[in-house]
């Protein structure tokens, strides 16, 4: 479990110094859709911004390469307008403040699951965002 621990720390270290509250419910609403197995998890997710053509994108959060930058409404043409209303709900914050963070979270969230370049197991992305949501 150490590596988990490391990425778990990494993660929060990185995403977490001028974290608000909302910042810190997004974190943990990214979390619960990247560890969710009935929409694919994060290779559902990777597999949705490659169905957009956004393929090139998330595949240099994947790799061991500089990350490339997303847009808002990049991310809103791959996850829907319900999607980010539905995040917004959850935290109390508009749809336009969730599709404002998401650029900054998901690339270094993706990069961080996955240290090696390739996708961790499906069972170890839950248990890292256990331990996200628990720090």
């Amino acid at each position: 479990m150490g590596l988990l621990d490391g990425l778990a720390g990494q993660v929060m270290n990185s995403l977490a110094g001028n974290e608000s509250a909302p910042q810190s419910g997004l974190l943990e609403a990214v979390g619960a859709m990247l560890g969710n197995a009935q929409s694919g998890g994060l290779a559902g997710l990777l597999a949705a911004f490659e169905q957009q053509g956004l393929g090139g994108i998330v595949a240099s959060w994947v790799g061991t390469g500089a990350n490339q930058a997303i847009s808002a409404e990049q991310i809103r043409s791959v996850l829907g307008s319900g999607q980010i209303q539905a995040l917004a709900g959850q935290l109390g914050i508009s749809s336009e403040e969730v599709s404002g963070q998401l650029p900054q979270f998901l690339p270094q969230i993706v990069d961080r699951l996955t240290p090696n370049g390739t996708l961790p197991a499906e069972g170890a992305v839950g248990g890292l965002l256990n331990m996200l949501k628990g720090s």
